[in-house]
């Protein structure tokens, strides 16, 4: 059985666990996302058939939250604070740096699929800001400096 078949499977359980409750397709598309880490395009004309909502319709909301990825996730997903205190103590500065850094903007994967980039609307350290989580770990005052050291740390514990 290849993955991508396990997926389809996978994603049609989660179809069918959740198809009835209100409001069925926000449940179906988290229920995916925690699964697979993403919502396949593959898996929109399922979810659209089973809920007899346009496909249209479901493109729609996974594109209109940016919670939900179409693309698998690197291995770390950084999430950079957007928040108006993180802005007022140098976030924007520090969002060009990362971008830069890892070559990709919001929402991408590394080429070597090791780090995902991801907005965020406050992560509650705003006394240390700007603020960077990655995975579950917060870090505060980042600085572009400190984000590279962050990062090349991560990458030698890979190898």
């Amino acid at each position: 059985m290849t993955e991508h078949e396990w997926d389809r499977e996978h994603v049609q359980e989660i179809i069918r666990c959740d198809k009835d409750k209100p409001g069925a397709l926000l449940p179906i598309l988290h229920g995916i996302q925690d699964a697979l880490g993403y919502v396949p395009p593959d898996s929109i004309p399922l979810i659209a058939g089973e809920l007899n909502l346009s496909r249209a319709e479901v493109h729609g909301v996974i594109s209109f939250y940016h919670y939900f990825r179409s693309t698998p996730p690197g291995k770390r997903t950084i999430y950079l604070c957007r928040a108006e205190s993180c802005q007022a103590m140098g976030s924007d500065a520090l969002e060009t740096h990362a971008k830069q850094r890892l070559n990709i903007d919001y929402h991408e994967t590394t080429g070597d699929g090791a780090f995902s980039l991801e907005p965020v609307y406050c992560l509650g350290n705003c006394a240390c800001s700007p603020s960077i989580m990655i995975d579950k770990d917060v870090y505060g005052r980042v600085t572009s400096e400190t984000f590279d050291e962050i990062i090349e740390n991560m990458q030698v514990d890979a190898q």
